[in-house]
């Protein structure tokens, strides 16, 4: 593991943390796990930083409602916290959605689907859950899920959609995409499965997070950000410290400007002590 060439009495004021591989283990369902989901040492440390005044942020390629448990669990009860990979922003006091932005998913999904034929698309509805191109359970996308058919689906805007490639796995995915772009969309794929995630057009974690820090008044140097997918990348790039997972793909850990441990080894705790070591 790195370590971060900080003074030693830096204290990072804004601090956004991805939840899957991050705050807990990928895919967890809180409502089903329980609280002990997310490891005491987690938690501590979180909590140290807020009561040193820091502003947590959670920052999800989640929707609202996958996230929501984790407001309550973690006792999140102001600010802001961002879903859909930067496209839905969400108040922490109310759990309610203050604003979100869609994109027009015909063009991009029609092109996927010329390359990916067997590939299932999924739109979220912000707020109820998502339209599926076909029946699955997928708990990490939670809510209600309407199957419809492809022109119906592709008929609405959405703040993000997914694509999912039954039976095949991430190297699969990466190989059918390399070199291809996807028009009117910003995309990530997952770190292990096959599973692409798009959203509106300019539109990511990263850029989520600057315009939060504005609103916030918060110095662009006071900023942290921890997490280890594909789609943290932007977020760890837009921080002035950013921290990757110890489980992270090389290209992830290569953008942080430290590795922490794993998520099994709580690796997100392990980063907050040194700046708010009363955790």
């Amino acid at each position: 593991m790195t370590t971060p060439a900080r003074a030693s009495d830096w204290q990072p004021r804004l601090i956004a943390i991805d939840i899957d591989g991050t705050l807990c283990a990928e895919g967890t369902n809180l409502e089903l796990a329980g609280p002990d989901a997310v490891s005491p040492a987690v938690r501590a440390a979180l909590t140290a930083a807020v009561e040193a005044g820091a502003q947590v942020v959670v920052c999800s390629g989640r929707t609202v409602l996958g996230v929501r448990p984790f407001l309550a669990s973690l006792r999140l009860s102001t600010g802001w916290v961002i879903c859909s990979n930067g496209a839905v922003l969400v108040d922490a006091a109310t759990s309610e959605v203050a604003s979100a932005v869609t994109f027009d998913p015909a063009e991009p999904a029609r092109l996927l689907r010329t390359l990916i034929p067997d590939g299932i698309f999924l739109t979220e509805v912000v707020g109820v859950g998502n339209r599926a191109t076909a029946p699955l359970d997928v708990t990490e996308f939670f809510g209600a899920t309407t199957v419809v058919d492809f022109d119906t689906l592709i008929g609405s805007t959405t703040p993000r959609m997914s694509m999912l490639w039954p039976g095949h796995d991430y190297a699969e995915l990466a190989a059918a995409l390399a070199g291809v772009e996807i028009p009117g969309v910003h995309y990530s794929l997952a770190n292990t499965e096959a599973c692409l995630m798009a959203t509106p057009p300019g539109v990511t974690k990263g850029t989520a997070l600057e315009s939060l820090r504005e609103r916030l008044g918060i110095a662009t140097a006071d900023t942290m950000a921890v997490g280890d997918g594909f789609n943290d990348v932007e977020m760890l790039a837009w921080a002035a410290h950013g921290v990757a997972m110890g489980q992270a793909p090389e290209r992830v850990r290569a953008i942080a400007d430290e590795v922490t441990a794993s998520v099994d080894e709580d690796g997100l705790a392990r980063a907050l002590r040194r700046w708010f070591p009363a955790a």
